[in-house]
């Protein structure tokens, strides 16, 4: 894979410029949308993805995708998975994938039983189509983003090229929030997630896009900043996006950054020698006083809420009875739905319709694992076993993939409180699949084994 074209610092300043020029003319968004679909295919198409250009661009798609939504640049809810799966599928025209990825196609074998049940429902006020689409667009895009990347060789400079595409989008996103509510304290008024600190977009999406961000320029700051200029663009990036996340009241996204980044410096840690381990000390102390810095700022922003929030706490100092934003409640439910339907389920897409009948709740847990049991049965048990154990059959002979653990947390955390409504835990998974390589291989990059 090529070096990115642009220098660093040329990408970043284009994307600040491209969130102001949206921010002032919105329905340039749909433009900008319908534009990365058209450069993407032109490239794979001239380059006959020799490069694994498929991957780069489906990266920069997962990092644009909240973006997009905030800034109605979404033709609908599927844009962005559905086209990492064209693209994804595209790749596998131009290189092929690795006939060990068959695991993956049992994945999706296992969703059909699922899928024929809610087929047969006959309900007038279930979109069955939309409901089925919706429910399973997520585990496709896992699937057939895991099936190309499955022990394709690709080297760790190459991948972090993969990382920064993610990442440019989301500085995008960072700056339009400045611009959509420069003063957080003139609207923070509660410990509830905040719809005006995220762009009026769901504080949940929104704290999953700069959670990853926060763990893009985290890699970029401590591992490729090799100049004063570089270490001041990277430290200040990290900082600005790390407080806009955290003033989203919404702690899934963060906590998932930090573990993150914790995974990153735990693997880091241990393969480093005795030199570079007494190097870390300094790198733990920095990151440590980022931080605290960067909380100490968002409690006076916040008036302490922010504290509060985090220590779940209502606006006036009172522990609230749960702990998930009342998504305990709902995951209790789709259990205790599996536990009476544990064979089949009762259908893909049909959770929310059963709740609904059986319990009067028809909000989303918008948990994957509880989903998927309740939803798929037994065969929802064999798919999830798939997705856990596979990524580290893998990387037993994978060492050199630093971002492994960092990669498995963050779709293991993010499945967990955003489910899949956005492509970023089904893609970045299947980053985890990948073999990374730190020095020259001697197959072809874009080959699989």
């Amino acid at each position: 894979m090529k070096k990115l074209s642009l220098s660093y610092n040329l990408l970043l300043l284009i994307h600040v410029i491209i969130a102001i020029i949206i921010f002032v003319a919105p329905l340039l968004s749909r433009i900008y949308a319908l534009a990365i679909i058209i450069v993407g295919f032109f490239i794979v198409y001239r380059s006959k993805n020799k490069n694994n250009e498929v991957i780069l661009i489906s990266a920069y798609l997962v990092g644009v995708e909240v973006f997009l939504r905030m800034t109605g640049g979404n033709f609908n809810n599927e844009f962005v998975k559905t086209s990492v799966i064209f693209f994804m599928l595209l790749g596998m025209v131009y290189s092929n994938f690795s006939t060990n990825a068959f695991i993956y196609w049992f994945f999706l074998i296992l969703l059909i039983p699922g899928i024929l049940i809610t087929s047969t429902v006959i309900n007038y006020d279930v979109d069955i189509k939309k409901s089925l689409v919706f429910n399973l667009s997520g585990p496709v895009c896992l699937a057939i983003s895991s099936i190309y990347m499955f022990k394709r060789r690709i080297l760790f400079s190459d991948l972090q090229n993969i990382v920064v595409a993610m990442g440019l989008p989301i500085v995008s996103t960072t700056i339009y929030l400045f611009l959509f509510n420069p003063s957080v304290r003139d609207v923070v008024t509660g410990t509830q997630s905040n719809f005006e600190t995220s762009g009026g977009f769901g504080p949940n999406q929104v704290s999953t896009a700069l959670g990853l961000g926060m763990f893009v320029f985290f890699t970029q700051l401590i591992l490729f900043s090799k100049s004063k200029k570089a270490i001041l663009i990277n430290g200040v990036l990290l900082i600005f996006i790390t407080y806009r996340g955290v003033v989203t009241f919404s702690r899934g996204g963060i906590i998932t950054a930090v573990m993150m980044i914790v995974c990153l410096l735990s693997l880091l840690y241990i393969f480093s020698n005795a030199k570079g381990k007494s190097k870390f000390v300094w790198v733990f102390i920095l990151t440590g006083l980022m931080g605290l810095g960067v909380w100490t700022y968002s409690s006076v922003q916040t008036n302490g809420l922010i504290e509060k929030r985090y220590a779940n706490q209502d606006a006036a100092g009172r522990v609230k009875k749960d702990r998930l934003g009342g998504r305990e409640g709902i995951m209790n439910e789709e259990l205790t739905i599996f536990l009476d339907n544990p064979i089949l389920g009762i259908g893909a897409g049909m959770g929310k319709q059963i709740r609904k009948e059986t319990f009067g709740e028809e909000a989303a847990s918008h948990n994957e694992v509880t989903r998927m049991l309740s939803e798929h049965g037994l065969f929802g048990i064999f798919g999830l076993l798939i997705l856990f154990i596979t990524p580290f059959v893998v990387y037993i002979n994978n060492k050199q993939h630093l971002y492994f653990l960092s990669f498995f947390v963050f779709w293991m955390l993010t499945i967990n409180h955003a489910a899949m409504r956005t492509a970023a835990p089904a893609f970045v998974y299947a980053l985890s699949l990948l073999l990374v390589q730190v020095k020259i291989p001697e197959k072809p990059e874009n080959s699989v084994d």
